[in-house]
Formats: structure tokens, C-alpha cells, sequence
């Protein structure tokens, strides 16, 4: 499972505001049962600091998704959808949100 691939989420409460979740673990605990895995959500207008550094504007399948970093959680490998892609691309917007957050803003 490489870092910053992109799943489907499978969570029936969740999945229609967070379609896709993005695997943000490094591949050096790549024998672990969870994943430490981001939310995407649709895109919405938010600019202002610290969000647009927070929450970065990511592209996936042609589309904009906001990286919810916020809401960065655990979840067993058994529980991913469906491998839909990679945002291995756009790492640089990903980390710089994780560390953002990890500094208390």
C-alpha cells in the first residue's frame, strides 16, 4: 500500500461526504493492520489562513477535492474500499498540511 494512494470509502454513513480517503502512511510501517488515512471531500471556497494551508485543494480524476487533514485517522486495512488512484503527485500540499496541523497551527 504506497504512501498517498487513494481509496474509496466504503463507510455507508460516511462515503457521500468523503468519498475518497488518502493513505498519508509511510511505507516504512507497511506491516501494520491500519493506515493512517486523510478524508477528500468536494471542493468548497475556503481560502482564508490557516485553512488553505490545512485543508490544500487536491486533484483526483479530473475533480477538486479538499484534503480534510483535520479529521486524520486510523483505520484497519480491512476496512479500505477500493484502490482508486494516487495523489503521489501533489505530496508536497499533503505533508506540508500534516506538519501544519502536528505544530498546533
Amino acid at each position: 500500500m504506497p504512501q498517498f494512494a487513494v481509496y474509496r470509502n466504503e463507510n455507508p454513513r460516511t462515503r457521500s461526504a468523503f468519498p475518497f480517503l488518502v493513505d498519508v502512511q509511510p511505507e516504512l510501517f507497511e506491516d501494520l493492520q491500519t493506515r493512517v488515512v486523510i478524508p477528500l471531500t468536494r471542493a468548497v471556497e475556503l481560502t482564508e489562513y490557516p485553512l488553505a494551508y490545512l485543508t490544500p485543494i487536491l486533484t483526483f480524476e479530473g475533480a477538486s477535492y479538499m484534503l480534510m487533514t483535520p479529521q486524520l485517522a486510523g483505520i484497519a486495512r480491512a476496512d479500505l474500499g477500493a484502490h482508486a488512484g494516487s495523489v503521489a503527485e501533489q505530496w508536497w500540499a499533503i505533508t506540508h498540511a500534516v506538519e501544519f496541523m502536528m505544530q498546533g497551527f
